[in-house]
């Protein structure tokens, strides 16, 4: 830390939507791909922080409340110019505070995890990022009876359900805000929703996410329908490392640029043994 940063006046204020320009530029410097409408969306379901010099903004950090009785916490960035000075802690402080006593979850780099273990985070998993444009989709046959359609008008509710059963807590508000930005499809037997995945523009291209599905297999085959309409294309996907899935994708050729920690502050919830989630929304909002 140099004398003219040590030398800087700090303020931390609440996030405000005038502020998304600067927090996307701060992406930038970090080399994070996420564009300036990949922020707004996630500023449009949290409220955070950021942290300001007389530079400018220096720093980030958002919550995500589902519900009562959980959150998730992301988009922590600090200016590569202003790392050690304390920044991070201080607006980790800030959102945690602000979330009660609420169960947290969020995504950690290797370098990251051991400032949230202080704050009482644990490791509970990881999450494997995927991503690629030279992939050769699969043809992957479904039991007989289903089949896979595009969303109806009338799905919205009931994908909310299904997304809030894998997780083990609400998610309505975000399936509602995707709904807005992503083409959808659904596993459906005799009327009856078994998955989906959501399809949409994020960060270099597009992203898959989230997927719910019953099984690995179920999974593949929603997976493998927005692959094969979008060969060629910039595509990721960050899936549970416990998913099966890792090394299907590696082959399809997406591979496996990064891994990072799935952590939990409180009691992990109860999610629903007969559907799980096999790709999140993003690293942000789980």
């Amino acid at each position: 830390m140099s004398d003219l940063n040590s030398s800087r006046t700090l303020i931390y204020r609440p996030f405000g939507e005038a502020d998304l320009p600067a927090a996307h530029r701060l992406s930038e410097a970090v080399k994070w791909p996420h564009r300036l409408d990949d922020w707004r969306f996630a500023l449009q379901l949290g409220n955070g922080f950021v942290a300001e010099d007389e530079a400018g903004i220096v720093g980030t950090a958002i919550g995500w409340r589902f519900g009562d009785a959980h959150a998730s916490l992301g988009m922590v960035i600090v200016s590569p110019e202003r790392q050690g000075c304390g920044i991070g802690r201080e607006l980790l402080t800030r959102v945690v505070d602000s979330l009660g006593t609420r169960t947290i979850f969020l995504h950690a780099t290797p370098s990251g995890e051991p400032l949230y273990v202080k704050f009482g985070f644990e490791a509970i998993g990881t999450i494997d990022q995927h991503q690629g444009a030279a992939f050769r989709p699969p043809l992957i046959s479904l039991p007989p009876g289903e089949r896979l359609r595009p969303l109806g008008t009338n799905d919205g509710p009931r994908l909310a359900a299904l997304a809030s059963r894998a997780a083990g807590y609400p998610r309505d508000a975000v399936i509602e805000a995707l709904l807005g930005v992503a083409n959808g499809i659904a596993l459906d037997r005799d009327g009856e929703l078994l998955g989906f995945a959501l399809f949409r523009r994020f960060g270099r291209g597009h992203v898959i996410g989230p997927v719910i599905a019953p099984d690995a297999l179920r999974a593949q085959a929603l997976i493998s329908h927005w692959l094969a309409l979008h060969e060629g294309m910039f595509v990721r996907m960050d899936v549970p490392g416990d998913s099966g899935l890792s090394d299907w994708l590696q082959g399809l050729g997406l591979p496996r640029v990064d891994t990072v920690v799935a952590m939990v502050r409180g009691a992990a919830p109860a999610h629903d043994p007969a559907v799980r989630t096999f790709a999140i929304v993003n690293q942000a909002l789980g």
